[in-house]
């Protein structure tokens, strides 16, 4: 089983619009797969609740209980678990990148934005866990930015993923029906980035 915590201080970044777009692909990879909603305000639980009985499967956890969910998951055959944490919750990040095999930090590639990588490039650099910044909401012919903010990141001692999420309007509307990029526009931007990000997730699992 392999286990991938999304984690970022800033609210606003993706995270919970990464996990479950991940999730759900996996899952339609035909692998069981479960996203763990650690944040309080439980906006992956939601979504799960809008979406029914279509997979993937949303629970929620306490960063106290996480490793016993995850272990749960584990007995129950479970082949992914997508950690969902809160921002500006040092505890449930440390809890989440301590069981994780990989952590994903996604950031807009925005200074400010960029700044809160500091703590969690300390987290993760304690605790080995590999770690990857994905750019996200990347807006159009912004090369200079993604340039610059690659020379920040690399500053900070952590990886740049090699997938970037666009400023897609799919993974908005999507998110509110309970459904994911794919499934609103299957040959869109949106849904190539995610297929694309898994390609990739995949293989430095493996």
């Amino acid at each position: 089983m392999s286990v991938i915590a999304i984690v970022s201080q800033k609210g606003g970044s993706g995270k919970t619009t990464l996990a479950l777009h991940l999730a759900t692909h996996a899952a339609y990879k035909k692998m069981q797969t479960v996203v763990v909603d650690t944040d309080p305000q439980a906006t992956a639980a939601a979504w799960g609740a809008w979406r029914g009985d279509f997979l993937p499967a949303v629970v929620t956890s306490p960063p106290a209980r996480l490793a016993r969910t995850i272990e749960n998951a584990q007995k129950e055959g479970v082949g992914l678990v997508v950690i969902d944490t809160p921002p500006h919750a040092e505890a449930a990040m440390r809890e989440a990148i301590k069981v994780a095999d990989m952590v994903l930090i996604p950031t807009r590639p925005r200074a400010f934005d960029l700044h809160a990588l500091e703590g969690i490039a300390d987290m993760v650099s304690f605790a080995g866990t590999p770690a990857f910044v994905l750019f996200n909401g990347v807006p159009a012919r912004a090369s200079k930015m993604i340039a610059q903010a690659r020379a920040t990141v690399k500053e900070l001692g952590l990886e740049v993923c090699p997938v970037m999420f666009g400023e897609r309007a799919d993974f908005h509307r999507s998110s509110a029906k309970g459904e994911v990029a794919s499934e609103i526009d299957p040959e869109g931007k949106a849904a190539g980035e995610v297929a694309a990000l898994w390609k990739w997730v995949k293989k430095a699992l493996a």
